[in-house]
């Protein structure tokens, strides 16, 4: 592939104009998924495939209306023509998940039926006495968290990062995005693991989920449930190597309740200067502090705690007006409204977002801040024109899909955004 043909990852903001994004459309790992393992596969509850897969068209519908999508499953079948990076993976994954009757029956599979299984898992035979008296459904587990595609990997400005995901249930998915970027001729992109390259402790976790690019010299990151401060120290480290001034501004976020896994299902950018919060927790938790790291080429030159992530940011000159998840009135209606990824919005552009429908007191309060409420069936029968509107969110139902834990922020993996003009 020349040059020209490939994709240059850049994405240094949250905000920039998409250019180029990665999804992955659920599958069977959904339905593949019994409420006895769904504590295993990191879930609440079981998700109705054929209602997520509407809801998610829908969404999938509506990025391409403004962006390049790109589908992991294709990526995936373009790498696996390469044997070495196939043989790679499945050693990888033989070695670490399964039994080697399994990964023999994976070697013998086309490219397009291998990635597909490796997705939605493998059953287990009930061919062996240890086998029919294991209480397992799968010898290669699926992966129901995939099409959450912002976890596995993130951009960090010109770099790939490679997740060290929090649960070994997930683990997979950060080895396929990996063999995607460092083998598919598609990108030119440096590709980095800041945990296996920088940690020591052996503690380090990063999702990415937790890491927000606000501008190309400010970094954000949650301390979560599944991003240790070992993994925050390894972005450290890796900011170091990069020459000039940088900012990572760190979040501490309560282990509990489960919608907290994230920092962006607690603060998302909307806007040059509008964010997304859900303000019991970015204005008025004192137990969670927020701590703002200065690195002047490969040294720390300050780190304090600050007042909360806004404040932080006015710092460095950006003067973020905020909307409230769940509007500014009721702190029962913002708890429930987050908990339905109600601040994990996703921008196409600036000021130009995509939510979730449901949670109508937080679109009630984006409409009360100029934004044009727009429902993405109507968007994508061709009932509404966007081209001159300045503002504006185009709304998923997303009843099924806000189930699985993770917003429209969570189902995206951008690799390209054009610069914003500060």
């Amino acid at each position: 592939m020349s040059p020209k043909e490939q994709i240059q990852v850049g994405v240094h903001s949250e905000i920039g104009k998409l250019e180029c994004v990665i999804t992955h459309t659920p599958g069977r790992e959904i339905e593949n998924m019994t409420p006895e393992d769904a504590g295993q596969a990191l879930y609440s509850d079981i998700l109705n495939l054929h209602v997520v897969q509407n809801d998610y068209s829908q969404f999938v519908g509506v990025l391409k209306k403004f962006a390049k999508v790109l589908e992991v499953k294709d990526l995936m079948v373009d790498v696996l023509k390469n044997e070495e990076v196939k043989n790679e993976l499945l050693a990888k994954i033989c070695r670490q998940e399964t039994t080697g009757d399994v990964c023999q029956q994976l070697y013998e599979l086309s490219h397009e039926e291998l990635i597909r299984q490796l997705i939605e898992g493998v059953e287990m035979r009930k061919d062996t006495v240890t086998n029919f008296l294991s209480h397992e459904h799968f010898a290669l587990h699926p992966l129901p968290n995939f099409f959450f595609t912002r976890d596995a990997s993130f951009t960090m400005n010109d770099s790939v990062m490679i997740s060290q995901m929090a649960k070994k249930v997930r683990e997979r998915e950060s080895w396929i995005m990996e063999a995607i970027f460092r083998h598919h001729p598609l990108f030119n992109a440096r590709v980095v693991n800041p945990v296996r390259q920088y940690d020591r402790s052996g503690k380090g976790s990063i999702e990415g989920g937790d890491v927000l690019i606000i501008r190309d010299d400010i970094f954000m990151s949650g301390i979560s449930s599944r991003t240790t401060s070992q993994g925050a120290d390894a972005i450290l480290e890796y900011l170091k190597t990069l020459p000039g001034t940088k900012h990572l501004i760190l979040q501490e976020l309560p282990a509990r309740p489960e919608s907290f896994i994230h920092l962006d299902m607690t603060f998302t950018m909307l806007d040059r200067d509008t964010c997304m919060v859900f303000e019991p927790l970015i204005f008025r938790s004192s137990r969670h502090i927020t701590i703002h790291v200065e690195i002047d080429d490969d040294k720390v030159v300050k780190i304090r705690e600050e007042k909360n992530i806004v404040a932080a940011l006015k710092k460095l000159g950006l003067d973020l007006e905020p909307v409230y998840c769940g509007g500014d009135t009721d702190t029962v209606i913002m708890e429930r409204e987050q908990w339905q990824s109600g601040a994990n919005f996703f921008a196409l552009a600036p000021g130009k977002i995509i939510g979730y429908g449901r949670n109508t007191h937080t679109i009630e309060a984006l409409s009360k801040k100029g934004y044009a409420v727009v429902k993405a069936k109507d968007l994508l029968k061709n009932k509404v024109d966007l081209t001159h509107t300045e503002k504006f969110v185009v709304t998923i139902e997303g009843a099924e899909l806000s189930r699985g834990g993770g917003g429209a922020r969570c189902m995206t993996m951008p690799v390209r955004r054009a610069a914003v003009d500060w």
